[in-house]
């Protein structure tokens, strides 16, 4: 199984410079993120945990963002400190990669393929290139790839040369590290054109055409699409998670809320519920309460916080369809207490309409987000105590001062 990857993100984007202005072209925001989220999100649900970021300009921008792991990827970085092109990009940053197949990407390319089908038809051919293949109902803005039957490359037709339906290069490559670097090219190449398209190398590399969503945002009019369409690809949550103290309420600092009075709602905590009722099918708080479990105070006296907090909450025109709350010392008790995800369970169990991949998860601390992250959904933190912890971005890449700030986004 392959689980390290490639990404080539040292593009200038010239053709997106007047629409992104100093923006590295894989850092182009579509719906709220970095083009390159998306990316990594894909790779993470492939079962890659280790990705090289290929670089160059403006490369400190996509380093501050991603650091040196992403949604529990470890990230390397293989920079140019002068362009590479393709081939001496890819060669370079496969001396960071430890296996000797590697998936390699297009920084600028969202393609959704079989990646088990795509590895298989690889392993079993035994070659050393395998090209992921798009069909197309005209060529010529890309060029065209053509193939017989088995895979085995026929020609290149170069971009304005040919148009009408057929195979185009899809950007996705497994490629076999110790055959590459053991060619002797230049420290700069094309891979294209001088690895891709080269008849001597043909009987090295095979071809496997998919079908499914396919995007370069290489140009504006196709960055613009993206835009358009990502909301439907990566369709946003219908069911909604809170953390509650610190999320919804004023913590007690070194100590617990334990009666009505002691429960302060944070500012606009109240019109975000509001929004959050007509944005969202279901809502649900699930919150740790271990004070009761050290005898400090009693399910009565949370049952009446709890009262008094929902009379508040649905006399704003907010909601909360139900409160999940864990009283375990420990995290191995019973497997509710956050970041283990009994609570999302029982939920699920309660509603059984409730689908992990569309909820999302809120809250301000570590426990939250991994919590969030085990059941699968998608994770936001909250910046009520000032910075976020850098661990963070392990699991999540959304980033708000409160859930106001959240609920505006919306």
């Amino acid at each position: 199984m392959i689980t390290e990857a490639i990404i080539l993100a040292g593009g200038f984007g010239t053709r997106l410079k007047h629409v992104l202005g100093n923006i590295p072209k894989p850092m182009a925001p579509v719906d709220g993120r970095p083009f390159l989220a998306y990316l990594f999100e894909r790779l993470r649900g492939i079962g890659i945990n280790h990705v090289i970021l290929s670089t160059g300009y403006m490369h400190e921008k996509v380093q501050e963002y991603f650091g040196d792991s992403y949604r529990g990827i470890n990230i390397s970085y293989a920079q140019e400190t002068t362009p590479l092109f393709t081939g001496g990009a890819i060669a370079l940053a496969s001396t960071y990669a430890k296996s000797n197949d590697i998936l390699v990407l297009n920084g600028d390319t969202l393609f959704d393929i079989d990646f088990s089908v795509f590895q298989k038809f690889h392993f079993d051919k035994g070659n050393n290139i395998t090209i992921a293949l798009r069909k197309v109902e005209n060529v010529e803005r890309y060029g065209a790839v053509q193939v017989d039957a088995d895979g085995n490359l026929l020609d290149f037709v170069e971009k304005g040369k040919l148009t009408g339906e057929g195979f185009i290069n899809g950007g996705i490559y497994i490629v076999k590290k110790d055959w590459l670097l053991a060619q002797g090219m230049p420290s700069k190449f094309s891979f294209e054109k001088e690895i891709l398209e080269m008849p001597s190398f043909r009987k090295n590399i095979v071809a496997y055409p998919f079908g499914g969503y396919f995007i370069d945002i290489g140009v504006p009019e196709d960055y613009y699409k993206a835009q358009r369409e990502f909301g439907d690809l990566f369709p946003k949550a219908k069911y909604l998670f809170l953390d509650r103290d610190g999320t919804i309420n004023k913590r007690v600092v070194g100590g617990y809320v334990t009666k009505p009075e002691e429960f302060i709602f944070l500012d606009g905590v109240k019109e975000a519920l509001a929004v959050f009722a007509k944005k969202f099918d279901r809502i649900f708080i699930v919150t740790n309460q271990r004070g009761i479990g050290k005898n400090l105070f009693t399910e009565q006296d949370l049952e009446e916080v709890h009262s008094s907090m929902m009379k508040e909450i649905v006399d704003a025109g907010g909601q909360i369809d139900k409160i999940y709350h864990c009283v375990d010392l420990s995290c191995g008790e019973t497997g509710r207490r956050k970041p283990e995800i009994g609570m999302a369970k029982e939920a699920k169990q309660d509603f059984p309409e409730v689908d992990f991949a569309e909820s999302t998860m809120v809250g301000d601390s570590i426990s939250d987000l991994q919590f969030g992250y085990k059941a699968g959904m998608q994770t936001v933190y909250l910046l009520t105590d000032g910075d976020a912890p850098v661990e963070t971005k392990d699991y999540t890449d959304k980033f708000y001062s409160d859930l106001k700030t959240f609920a505006e986004t919306l």
